[in-house]
């Protein structure tokens, strides 16, 4: 493996180290699996020992009758990790999706997310039943309390105790695992003194993930730092940016070198970054192409 780089606004370092790494490992395409160079991982081991693939689909903010067809269009690009949330209103979509792929369920991986209005712990169980149902599977990979912020469950006001410490909801989460519903527990958006403040009850199962926004405008190194120091996985969603910055990052003149010079796109170059930094890219499209090419790097 080659050096982690601390963070995308270094960058231009990657001539250096990120360049002969691919160009040694040339990939080679093919339809129904990720192209990653001999130096990239296609998957890592949490701390329970389950592998979860490198490169999911994300499906935050994608619109109904085209959320099925990009499920559909990564499992066939060769994705085997598909990332959900209660919130994005998109589950049972997913769901019919996945059954109609010829995929079996062992082979892919699935995560949902609890939200915020669901962290009381009488909570936790029906709105993760709601989510197994919707995407037609008895049991979830790893499931995520999606925010550090519990809400009433009318959605309207804070639930100050439940945000002050997530400990509660978090032993629903242990309890759903005991239970043989989630396999893996973790959390999204937390930032360190977050993470520290549940960390800091008696867990009896630790953190597998923290999924947060990371890209070239938010690198998140202290953050990266801790986390391989601790065990828990980054992912990492809007890896091109969020928003109006993803023309800006796909644009950035290193990036368009690193392409250039190794025949890839410059998305391609930034989902790669990702990898070799040691996090989990959670690219979203429903554009056939581009889904197929940000796992084909």
């Amino acid at each position: 493996m080659f050096s982690i780089i601390p963070g995308l606004r270094h960058l231009g370092t990657l001539l250096n180290t990120f360049l002969p790494v691919l160009r040694g490992g040339k990939c080679h395409h093919h339809h129904t699996r990720p192209n990653f160079s001999e130096g990239l991982q296609s998957h890592y081991v949490l701390n329970s020992g389950d592998k979860i693939p490198s490169v999911a689909l994300g499906l935050w903010k994608t619109k109904h009758r085209e959320v099925g067809q990009a499920v559909k269009t990564a499992l066939d690009a060769g994705y085997r990790h598909i990332d959900c949330a209660r919130i994005y209103c998109n589950e049972a979509e997913v769901g019919k999706a996945l059954k109609e792929s010829n995929v079996p369920r062992k082979d892919f991986w699935i995560t949902s997310k609890l939200w915020n209005a669901s962290h009381a712990p009488e909570d936790v169980e029906s709105s993760l039943d709601e989510s197994l149902a919707d995407l037609g599977t008895d049991y979830l990979d790893l499931y995520l309390i999606h925010w550090p912020v519990a809400m009433k469950k009318d959605g309207t006001y804070y639930h100050k105790e439940l945000t002050a410490n997530p400990y509660p909801t978090w032993q629903q989460l242990e309890e759903m695992v005991v239970k043989g519903k989630v396999r893996n527990i973790g959390v999204s958006n937390f930032n360190l003194r977050k993470i520290h403040n549940l960390t800091a009850n008696p867990l009896k199962i630790q953190p597998a993930v923290n999924q947060v926004e990371i890209n070239y405008f938010f690198p998140q190194p202290e953050l990266l730092q801790w986390s391989k120091e601790s065990g828990v996985l980054l992912e990492a969603y809007s890896p091109l940016g969020s928003d109006r910055r993803v023309s800006r990052s796909l644009n950035l003149p290193v990036v368009k070198e690193i392409a250039q010079e190794l025949d890839m796109t410059p998305a391609q170059v930034i989902i790669s970054w990702h990898v070799q930094r040691g996090t989990i890219a959670l690219p979203k499209s429903v554009t056939p192409s581009r889904i197929v090419e940000n796992i084909h790097c």
